[in-house]
């Protein structure tokens, strides 16, 4: 895909991409959802952001929702509670509806299955978290190494362009996993990520894994005319 979407509308550009440009300005979403979920030990938690901003370069976000669920909660019980919250009218205040990113690692494919069964109201994303490190997608889901999930949140806080309201219920629970947060490198080389200095169970990301897949979806997918995703490069 052309860096006419990561950069703005180049002085020479056709007409065609003109066109595009334009259009996909006027059909991309302001909110993206993240969707972390939790097995029997972890929470399933999730994330709401706004972008703003006109291009890549300069997106900026306001972190507006952070929910965890009860240890346990059943995944029909989480698919109803998320639901009912993207029907929310600020979600679709922008020019398009919200994209709701869901976590397919693990026990996640059947629960995007469920999604996929109810008025989500959402451009409707699944993330394969990986331990790779190439970007594809196959059969509409998206495989993610975690990296780079990571590094796009890491990008945003170290350029000061995320903002998380200190009111938000979640706020310090967030805080906490982002200063407990590790990676390691293996001597083969490879990275691994998780939470505390011991990583032993109790120690949790799931908030800043929710926040992460949103802003990697908010700064990496592009929504088209016709309501199909696509990565930018």
């Amino acid at each position: 895909m052309s860096n006419i979407f990561q950069h703005g509308l180049p002085h020479n550009a056709t007409f065609d991409q003109r066109a595009e440009w334009f259009n996909v300005r006027r059909h991309r979403p302001a909110y993206f959802c993240g969707l972390d979920l939790g097995q029997s030990s972890d929470y399933s938690a999730l994330a709401i952001v706004e972008r703003r901003g006109d291009s890549k370069s300069n997106y900026h976000f306001v972190c507006s929702h952070l929910q965890r669920w009860q240890l346990r909660t059943s995944y029909p019980d989480v698919v109803e509670s998320v639901v009912e919250i993207m029907q929310a009218p600020q979600l679709h205040s922008g020019p398009q509806n919200p994209m709701l990113l869901v976590d397919r690692t693990g026990v996640g494919a059947p629960v995007f299955d469920l999604f996929k069964r109810t008025n989500h109201q959402s451009y409707l994303e699944g993330i394969l978290i990986t331990g790779g490190t190439e970007v594809s997608k196959s059969n509409g889901t998206w495989r993610v190494p975690k990296r780079n999930l990571i590094s796009s949140l890491q990008v945003m806080l170290q350029s000061q362009r995320l903002k998380i309201s200190g009111k938000l219920p979640e706020a310090a629970t967030l805080i906490g996993e982002l200063q407990n947060f590790r990676a390691r490198i293996s001597d083969a080389g490879r990275d691994s990520y998780g939470a505390g200095s011991d990583w032993k169970i109790g120690n949790n990301d799931d908030l800043l894994l929710a926040v992460s897949m949103a802003i990697w979806g908010a700064t990496e997918v592009q929504v088209s005319t016709y309501g199909h995703a696509f990565r930018i490069i």
